[in-house]
């Protein structure tokens, strides 16, 4: 039987199956990446639910495994050599299992960067700025008076999303098949215009190409699993 004991993190969240690779998480769009990946692939595994309210992401156990005490983060049993792997920020854990799995990254050395390069656009423009809308439009900042904040990250929201949606005409998916680019892509057009309620903010309608996409993202069943996870 596979023992996780060294690892501080079971000691709060304790693995009913060992075995399996553990995923420490919450629905978030960072979060649902891997749960929808982990569902695409159709890797067993077993979901934790790391609970904000009880400031679980600030535990001694859980920054064991997330030195950034962000969600999600991994611990595979199985890693490279068959030792354990611990893993946290969402886009290292989806090229990871892609490479584990051999899915969803294609093997062809032009395709796999160019899926590399838009996996790295979502993480470093995409999900920030999509954040940062939220934060100023639906959560706490929108109490502030002073709009220009709110605003700065609308206009970057509009100009990535024209990024996209340029990119996107005349594609199915973000490279040439379903892809780890657009597990982690669609999430966060997902939240911005369903939970940040931005829809009419940053004038979503006129990105058609990427509601196109969003549109068939969420139709696949793995997905639809996937964001309900943890439930």
């Amino acid at each position: 039987m596979t023992d996780l004991s060294a690892f501080p993190i079971t000691r709060k969240w304790p693995a009913q199956h060992p075995e399996r690779l553990q995923l420490y998480s919450l629905p978030t769009p960072n979060g649902v990446k891997v749960s929808i990946m982990l569902e695409e692939i159709g890797l067993p595994y077993e979901v934790h639910k790391v609970s904000f309210d009880s400031d679980d992401q600030l535990s001694p156990e859980f920054i064991s495994l997330s030195a950034n005490n962000k969600i999600p983060a991994i611990l595979d049993p199985d890693g490279p050599g068959g030792k354990p792997l611990p893993l946290f920020e969402s886009g290292a854990i989806l090229q990871y299992l892609a490479e584990k799995s051999g899915q969803l990254l294609s093997q062809d050395p032009a395709q796999r960067y160019q899926t590399i390069q838009w996996l790295m656009f979502q993480m470093g423009g995409v999900g920030p700025m999509f954040g940062q809308v939220g934060f100023f439009h639906f959560f706490a900042g929108k109490h502030y008076e002073d709009k220009r904040p709110r605003d700065r990250y609308v206009n970057e929201s509009k100009r990535l999303l024209g990024v996209l949606d340029r990119h996107l005409k005349g594609r199915e998916w973000m490279v040439d098949a379903y892809s780890i680019a657009d597990i982690a892509i669609f999430p966060w057009v997902r939240n911005l215009v369903e939970r940040y309620n931005a829809r009419e903010l940053v004038g979503f309608e006129e990105f058609e190409e990427v509601g196109r996409v969003l549109a068939a993202f969420l139709k696949r069943p793995a997905v639809q699993r996937g964001l309900l996870i943890p439930e």
